[in-house]
């Protein structure tokens, strides 16, 4: 199956599965959707939820988070992984901000000059709290990308180019979020019987399927699907033959 085809019949199947995906941190604002993908880095979602509704309740713009003081901020968010570090990149992000005027802002050069901003982080922003494309590559989107053949990268620079390539543009920003998802829910990293996944059952190659059923042999039997119910369109595709 070539790339554009495979690309297609996923991309059918996690509409089909995530019509209308939305982002998993909550916030209001850029500012805010800044402050928390900043704070998810190797934590879990659930975790940042945990610190933020207190956080944003003292500081909610660069100006109140700055004020706060990198100790406050750390006291906050002490429940987190790295909160000394998280805590200094925010405050000396927020006055960053408050020197280029005080608002986040869509500029990629911008967003990224920030402390504890880089690539993923930048292009989240982008796409969630500016809705402008973009296809931010987290460990989820990196290794379904490798598993499902859309990419041989391995660099998340190189898988996300592959993706920018394989998928419209128009789909990126609700592509990436149900790639997220769908890993979650139906794709787990280890232990996945691939021939009973509803995308990888046709999107992985055979030495990709004889590599993972080897390594769950030595870790114990694999883990099936989240759901039983496989979408319809995996469905239609397999009495198609495709």
């Amino acid at each position: 199956m070539r790339r554009a085809e495979k690309a297609e019949r996923i991309g059918t199947i996690l509409d089909e599965l995530y019509p209308n995906p939305v982002p998993a941190l909550e916030h209001t604002d850029p500012c805010t959707l800044l402050v928390a993908v900043a704070l998810s880095a190797q934590t879990t979602d659930k975790k940042v939820h945990e610190v933020t509704p207190a956080l944003f309740a003292e500081a909610s713009t660069p100006e109140e988070m700055y004020a706060l003081g990198p100790e406050r901020i750390q006291e906050l968010i002490r429940q987190i992984g790295l909160a000394p570090t998280k805590a200094r990149n925010l405050w000396t992000a927020a006055g960053q901000i408050l020197d280029a005027g005080g608002e986040v802002v869509p500029d990629w050069q911008f967003l990224e000059s920030l402390a504890g901003v880089g690539h993923k982080t930048a292009s989240v922003v982008m796409a969630q709290g500016f809705d402008i494309p973009a296809f931010p590559v987290d460990t989820h989107i990196f290794r379904l990308a490798r598993r499902w053949g859309l990419s041989r990268g391995t660099t998340v620079e190189r898988v996300e180019a592959d993706l920018k390539k394989t998928f419209p543009e128009e789909t990126w920003n609700r592509r990436h979020l149900q790639i997220i998802y769908f890993g979650r829910e139906y794709c787990p990293a280890q232990r996945h019987n691939l021939t009973t996944c509803p995308i990888c059952s046709f999107a992985a190659t055979k030495k990709q399927m004889e590599a993972e059923a080897r390594a769950n042999a030595k870790r114990g039997k694999a883990k099936p699907a989240a759901a039983d119910v496989v979408p319809a369109a995996a469905k239609r595709g397999a009495a198609k033959g495709t």
